[in-house]
């Protein structure tokens, strides 16, 4: 994205030798000492020259066919999200003339309503860089991170309290990069500068970005360790806002009568 001048061609590089190739179909009785599909198996697969191909990887070629792009993605085996970012990287919308242009940080009056009405769940509103914009009382209880003014992608990586809250922190990590490059593929001007910063403040966020892993996880479950409570197993759902900001609202719920549901209601009753 910030720094690379070829994004597309390392984003399929990086599948390209994730993608096992005997399920993509390559008969190969040799000892293979490469990761994954060549370029020329891919290229054939596809039904692409291997040195128009080549072209595309290396980045001679930036203005591949829809049709293609469809032939590696269907090979590469890439998931919905992995194909909207591919065809972001490779037809990228236009950039604004005005970067002062972009839509301003601040949430909807009704939506801060709701967030004051949900007093036992833990739920916040996020930007596309992950920047907590608004949250419940009860979310800042819980996690730290989880209040305005702090960014979800700067805790986890910069903060020594993010592995004390997160047992999971490798997978947590891994899937807070994989989406934020999901959330680049509609949204890249805005996480330009914010990428760049990142890969210089932390090594490891550097490592995971330049792995190109794309996904979101717009539902699921985490573990969070909560100060007095011990570790809160908790489910998330996620509710894209309907608008040009790009806003996300979260909201994490334990799973009824469980002790964990308990232990939030105890929290709730301390806020």
């Amino acid at each position: 994205m910030a720094r690379d001048d070829n994004e597309l061609g390392s984003f399929l590089r990086s599948r390209r030798e994730k993608t096992d190739a005997a399920s993509a179909g390559v008969v190969d009785n040799t000892r293979r000492r490469v990761k994954g599909l060549r370029r020329e198996e891919l290229a054939l697969l596809a039904g692409v020259s291997p040195s128009y191909y080549s072209r595309i990887e290396q980045g001679r070629d930036r203005n591949p066919s829809r049709e293609i792009l469809e032939a590696l993605a269907r090979v590469l085996r890439l998931d919905d999200t992995e194909r909207a970012y591919l065809w972001s990287l490779a037809m990228p919308p236009p950039a604004p003339a005005d970067r002062d242009a972009l839509p301003v940080p601040t949430v909807r009056p009704g939506v801060l309503h709701l967030l004051e009405r949900w007093t036992d769940l833990p739920a916040f509103v996020v930007a596309p860089n992950r920047d907590v914009l608004a949250g419940t009382a009860l979310a800042a209880r819980v996690n730290p991170a989880w209040s305005p003014g702090h960014n979800l992608i700067e805790f986890a990586f910069l903060d020594p309290r993010a592995r004390e809250v997160y047992p999971d922190w490798d997978e947590i990590a891994l899937q807070s990069v994989a989406g934020l490059r999901a959330t680049a593929a509609t949204r890249r001007t805005e996480l330009d500068d914010f990428v760049a910063g990142m890969r210089q403040r932390s090594e490891t966020f550097r490592a995971l970005w330049d792995s190109h892993d794309v996904y979101e996880r717009v539902m699921g479950d985490k573990r969070i360790a909560a100060d007095g409570l011990g570790v809160l197993r908790l489910s998330f759902e996620t509710f894209a806002l309907t608008g040009p900001e790009g806003h996300v609202l979260y909201v994490y719920f334990p799973q009824p009568g469980s002790t964990d549901d308990e232990a939030l209601r105890r929290l709730a009753r301390r806020v």
